[in-house]
């Protein structure tokens, strides 16, 4: 894994625990790891290509059908959002 992919990594885990959140533990310094289970795949799906709304959905499932929570679709969009922007900035796109 390059440096771009790892740096991706870690903004990733960092956009689920503090704008993704839907346990709403951002704030816990012992919760720092909750979300951890989920970045990979996110990571994957955003590698991939996936669409701003491919991964609202995809966070929008795992808080319905994991947690048995509500979906919280404006977090889900605006994680998405971030997500999407971090990686087209570091693949150059837009640049």
């Amino acid at each position: 894994m390059d440096a771009q992919d790892q740096q991706l990594l870690r903004i990733v885990s960092e956009v689920l625990h503090y704008i993704w959140d839907p346990i709403q533990v951002s704030g816990v310094p012992q919760a720092r790891d909750e979300y951890e289970g989920y970045v990979g795949l996110t990571y994957s799906l955003l590698r991939s290509g996936a669409s701003e709304t491919d991964i609202s959905e995809h966070l929008q499932r795992i808080a319905d059908e994991r947690m048995g929570l509500p979906s919280r679709k404006q977090k889900a969009d605006l994680a998405a959002s971030v997500l999407v922007d971090w990686r087209d900035f570091l693949s150059g796109v837009g640049a």
